[in-house]
């Protein structure tokens, strides 16, 4: 949301514009990101942006995750802008970086994280007011066109969210500078590597068979783990196992069942649950109750005997 909003805005103000989200697994907790790139010329350029200007990092713990890739790319002359409690001295010297370091002060926290502020229209705002070239009115015309769908109770919240970020960046008003566009003719083709190749009945894929994504355990990707309450579940199963998107809940006796070793975490059973029935728990103390349920179940049960024995002596 926030690359449309910022991305509509540059539009507004006269910049041919793109601007794209980009997601990997399917599951909360995954790393994304999206990017936009604007010009007062047409853009012949498509994909990613590999050299960005600016870097608008709104979840800091993203920083310490080489996968997220957020530092890919940037220069010197980049900005970074990161939504932290941290000051920026400190990150820059976290990060080893000489290049410009932003921060937005983070939101504080909350029981209910549907409750956090909207970080997208206010990360939007603030590299609005970086970028030196969106004015508020552009702003404010940008988040009422991208959220005119969700009321005008959410498009004004979202507004007021964006325009305090836009202030609260003042001071650094128009620090971004355009980047230099790499011409054609200064393309460097990267390292070509020549890898062997057998025999195609050596080389070729190991998976033939189709009906093979069972060996995929896709629950080691989940970060939190629905569990069903049976004393208060239903069995209106047709409910939580049709909207399941991964068939992850089986149906038997007329009891659903959550297939953990493909179960990504996404919660939508969590949400369509009539009964409410289903809980969402973090990932890592589900696994600590597995490991001392684990533990339970190993101890050997006392000889009859000897609790006859006891029991005798009591008396």
């Amino acid at each position: 949301m926030a690359s449309r909003v910022l991305g509509t805005a540059l539009f507004r103000c006269g910049f041919t514009v793109q601007d794209a989200p980009k997601y990997g697994a399917e599951r909360r907790g995954a790393p994304i990101f999206s990017y936009v790139r604007a010009a007062h010329q047409p853009i012949n350029e498509r994909g990613t942006i590999y050299h960005p200007d600016l870097v608008v990092v709104t979840d800091d713990t993203l920083l310490a995750v080489p996968a997220a890739g957020t530092l890919q790319g940037i220069t010197t002359d980049s900005v970074l802008l990161i939504n932290s409690r941290v000051s920026a001295d400190t990150w820059r010297h976290r990060l080893n970086l000489d290049t410009t370091v932003l921060i937005l002060p983070s939101t504080e926290d909350v029981e209910d994280r549907a409750e956090l502020p909207h970080i997208g229209a206010t990360c939007a705002g603030a590299a609005a007011c970086l970028l030196g070239a969106i004015d508020r009115n552009a702003l404010a015309g940008a988040i009422a066109e991208e959220l005119a769908d969700l009321g005008p109770d959410i498009v004004a919240r979202n507004c007021d969210s964006a325009l305090d970020a836009y202030d609260a960046m003042g001071s650094n008003h128009g620090v971004v500078r355009e980047g230099i566009a790499i011409a054609a003719e200064h393309y460097t083709a990267p390292a070509w590597i020549e890898l062997p190749f057998d025999e195609a009945r050596i080389s070729a894929p190991d998976i033939r068979a189709v009906a093979n994504s069972v060996q995929v355990r896709t629950g080691l990707w989940r970060t939190m783990r629905p569990v069903i309450d049976y004393d208060h579940c239903k069995k209106c199963w047709w409910v939580c196992s049709t909207f399941c998107p991964d068939s992850a809940i089986e149906v038997k006796d007329n009891t659903p069942i959550i297939d953990y070793d493909h179960c990504k975490g996404c919660m939508v059973c969590v949400g369509v649950c009539p009964p409410h029935a289903i809980q969402g728990i973090p990932e890592y103390l589900a696994q600590q109750d597995d490991a001392i349920a684990t533990a339970d179940a190993s101890q050997p049960a006392p000889d009859k005997g000897e609790a006859d024995g006891s029991a005798t002596a009591n008396r």
